[in-house]
Order: structure tokens, then C-alpha cells, then sequence
């Protein structure tokens, strides 16, 4: 029996040490971790020591605030945040450094830089209860100082981020621009001390999940997009999350040069959002199909679904003609609740081509909407809802705002080819002098199982233009 016991603890000790080998503690290279200090170079030099020997777990020690600029992630490195260690970005705009790519959206030079950044790289890991905090507030970071991202990863495969959480960033949270396998799982994002400040933004990124995460953002808290023709945005599982937002819970396009395909969103709530819950935009000469987005629950979502099929230029790298328009088509939106009942008139699922370039293959079924109603005869009248022309952006985005109230009181649904709707419940708070639905320019449609204020509508009663 001692003999065993001998044997066990020997073992045991010899894996004690091995995990220690693996283990590189920023404090054992030189950071002072005192919440002022800078340590960017000890923390580089633990990343640099890990990857050069194999790889294994840059430790950010509990209780301990560590102060850095930009870092850069490399080959076989998780970055362990430890239960109650904090990694903080300096407030200094001089220790983000130059080299971390762009932001490749066209106007924003101001958000080029970035505090943790890799290129190339494989198989990294961000992990750990503890957090992240970007020290993004107004009094250390304007646009006219610069707003770095909390992080930019470019071209890298096999990433992990998983239970960390991550606050006050300065601009976005994250830029994932043409990475491959991507796993996303129980983290937390608090992204509201400066303006724009998005979540997760995949950019032509394949095989991406994320799940078990919640987001309180002020823009748009996950975005898929493809600023290069060459690099699609597929391939995509996002389940089991709660959003909340400034801006949109997700958005799928805007930059939209390359190709969206396979996307699958389910299990998900969104709160408290100003502008959308899902918002869907292809206008940058791309192709957009194959999605299904199910069991979803809405509160306070003044467009659960808003989603356009327009021309406009939004990548930095964008040529100066205009792109073609492709083709959006097979879209279901399935099992959703959305309650709008404390918010105003201006609350709709929206849904909206151009003439003679239709959004096709819509299935909209099993949905129960509340709005609040109110209404008017004039907004029942109302002739002309612009249309996402490049006159009416004005060089800007495609925002609902530009079109103002709408003379449907629920779905307004306009230049489609292809539309079933089944099972769909509508219910008022208060009067609305709006017809519920409106068909403009809708070609080879279906409507069942309408039921506005618990009274099922007929196909006549419809309004088709």
C-alpha cells in the first residue's frame, strides 16, 4: 500500500511539473501586474516563449490587473484569464501599435488599430472566467485620437474563445476577417462606453459557432460579412444566446462583396434593441442564400425582421463603379414570439427588394407578433415608401429610418418572388387604422392561417399592390 501511494504521488507530481512546463505566468516575465504599469513586453514574451516551445497557457494570474498595448497571439497559445484577473488596455492610443491591418469599412480609419492581434496563426485559445476591458471610455479614445477594436484576427484557423468576459471596448469588440473553424461559447460582452462598439464581426469567415453567449452592445452585437469577392461568409451556427442592443441584435451583409451561404440561428432572445433584431442586407454585388433562422423570442424589437436587397458601397477597399445586384433567396423564419407592445406605430417585420431585383424563396410561418397600434388613416394612405435607391441613401446605408412609418401595421413586404406565410398571428394593442399586411410587388405567393386579433383573415382581405 505505501508503495501505491509512493507510486500515485510520484505521478502526480510529475504531472504537476509537466503542467508547470506548459505554463508560462506573465509575472515570471516581468509583468508588475499593478493596474498601471504597462506590460506589454512581458506578455509578449510569455506568448513568444509558448509558441517557440510548442505551446501551452499564458497565465493572466487571479486578483492581478495586467496593463497591455497590442499583443499578438501565435501558433498553439490559449491566453488564460484567471478567475478575478483582468487584462486592460492602456488608455494611451501611442501603445497600440500600427501593423494590426484595417477596419474594412470605408470611412473609419480611426478604428484601424487594435489591442490583441494575429495573424496567420493556428490554433489559439482566449479562455478563463476572468476579463477582459478594453478601457475604451470617451476620455481615453475619440475619433479624433483613434478608437483601437479590442481584437483583429486575420487569416487564422482553429480558434477558441471560450467563458471570458469581455467589456468597454473602444470600438468593436472583435474583427474575425477570413478565418476558418471558429468556436464561440459562454462569454460575455458589455460593449457600451463609446460609440459603434459591435461584438463579434465575422468577415468572410467559414465554419463558425458560437453559443451559450450574451450580448449587451451598442451596435450590432454579431455580423456576418464578406469584403472580399473572394472570401464567402458560410458555413455559420449561432444558437443559444440573448441579445441586446443599441443598434441590431444581428446583421447579415452591409459589406457585402463576397458570399453569404449556410447560416443557421436558433434558440436565441433578443431585448431591448433601438433599430432591428435580425437585419439582413445585400447591396455590394454578392450572393445570399440558404438561411434558416428559428426559436427566436423578441421584446421590445421594433423590426424582429428588417431586411434589404439594395446598391450602396460600404468597404474601404470598394472599386469606384457600382456593383451588380446578384441575388438573395431561401430564407425561413420560424417559431417566433416578438412583443412590441410598449413600443410605438413604427414596428414591423420588413422585408424589401427593388424593382426588377427581387429577394426570393421567403417562408415566414408559425409567428406571433403584438404590436401597439395607433396607427392613422393618413399612415393607411401613405402612396410612397422609398425605395433603397442610391439617391435615397445618399451614399449611406440602407436604415429603416429613411423610409419612416409604414402604412402596414405588421408585414410590409415588398418586391419578393416567392413568399409563404402560415400560421401567422398579429394582435393590437390599441386600434390601428392600417391594413396588417401588405403585398407590393410580390409574385408567386401564399398566405394561410393569418390571424389578426384572433380572427383569421381571408386572401381577399388582403392588401396586394
Amino acid at each position: 500500500m505505501k508503495i501505491l501511494k509512493y507510486t500515485l504521488g510520484l505521478c502526480m507530481l510529475l504531472l504537476s511539473i509537466a503542467a508547470d512546463a506548459n505554463s508560462y505566468n506573465v509575472l515570471d516575465y516581468g509583468a508588475q501586474a499593478d493596474g498601471s504599469t504597462i506590460d506589454t513586453k512581458a506578455v509578449q514574451a510569455a506568448i513568444d516563449a509558448c509558441t517557440a516551445n510548442g505551446g501551452g497557457q499564458i497565465i493572466i494570474p487571479g486578483g492581478k490587473t495586467v496593463v497591455i498595448g497590442t499583443i499578438y497571439l501565435k501558433d498553439n497559445v490559449t491566453l488564460h484569464i484567471e478567475n478575478g484577473a483582468v487584462l486592460l488596455g492602456s488608455p494611451n492610443i501611442k501603445d497600440y501599435s500600427l501593423d494590426t491591418h484595417k477596419n474594412m469599412y470605408k470611412n473609419e480609419p480611426h478604428m484601424d488599430r487594435c489591442l490583441i492581434f494575429a495573424r496567420g496563426a493556428k490554433s489559439f485559445t482566449i479562455e478563463g472566467y476572468g476579463t477582459i476591458d478594453g478601457n475604451g471610455y470617451f476620455r481615453n479614445f475619440t475619433q479624433d485620437t483613434g478608437r483601437p477594436m479590442l481584437m483583429r484576427f486575420i487569416e487564422c484557423e482553429d480558434i477558441h474563445m471560450n467563458d471570458v468576459t469581455i467589456i468597454n471596448p473602444a470600438a468593436w469588440v472583435s474583427a474575425w476577417l477570413y478565418c476558418n473553424e471558429i468556436a464561440v461559447d459562454g462569454i460575455r460582452i458589455h460593449s457600451r462606453v463609446n460609440n459603434n462598439g459591435d461584438g463579434l464581426d465575422f468577415d468572410g469567415c467559414t465554419n463558425v459557432r458560437v453559443s451559450n453567449s450574451s450580448f449587451d452592445t451598442s451596435d450590432d452585437s454579431i455580423c456576418l460579412q464578406a469584403s472580399r469577392q473572394d472570401k464567402p461568409c458560410k458555413d455559420v451556427v449561432i444558437s443559444n444566446c440573448i441579445f441586446e442592443s443599441k443598434w441590431a441584435g444581428m446583421r447579415i451583409g452591409l459589406l457585402s462583396r463576397g458570399d453569404f451561404e449556410s447560416v443557421a440561428v436558433t434558440n436565441c432572445t433578443f431585448k431591448n434593441i433601438q433599430d432591428s433584431g435580425l437585419k439582413i442586407q445585400m447591396n455590394e454585388g454578392g450572393e445570399m442564400k440558404n438561411m434558416v433562422f428559428s426559436n427566436l423570442v423578441m421584446k421590445n424589437v421594433p423590426r424582429p425582421i428588417f431586411m434589404t436587397f439594395a446598391q450602396q458601397k460600404a468597404c474601404v477597399d470598394a472599386p469606384e463603379e457600382m456593383y451588380p445586384m446578384k441575388a438573395m433567396h431561401h430564407f425561413i423564419f420560424q417559431n417566433i414570439i416578438a412583443d412590441n407592445s410598449e413600443l410605438d406605430k413604427n414596428s414591423a417585420f420588413f422585408i424589401t427588394g427593388m424593382p426588377d431585383h427581387y429577394i426570393s424563396d421567403i417562408i415566414l410561418k408559425d409567428i406571433q407578433f403584438v404590436v401597439s397600434g395607433g396607427g392613422t388613416k393618413e399612415d393607411a394612405n401613405k402612396t410612397e415608401v422609398k425605395e433603397y435607391t442610391l439617391d435615397v441613401m445618399e451614399g449611406w446605408w440602407p436604415e429603416f429610418y429613411r423610409v419612416g412609418t409604414l402604412p402596414a401595421s405588421g408585414f410590409y413586404l415588398r418586391h419578393i418572388d416567392g413568399l409563404y406565410m402560415d400560421n401567422v398571428h398579429l394582435k393590437h394593442v390599441q386600434t390601428d387604422q392600417r391594413p396588417p399586411i401588405i403585398l407590393d410587388d410580390v409574385k408567386h405567393w401564399s398566405v394561410e392561417k393569418v390571424f389578426v386579433d384572433k380572427q383569421i383573415i381571408v386572401t381577399q382581405e388582403l392588401v396586394v399592390k
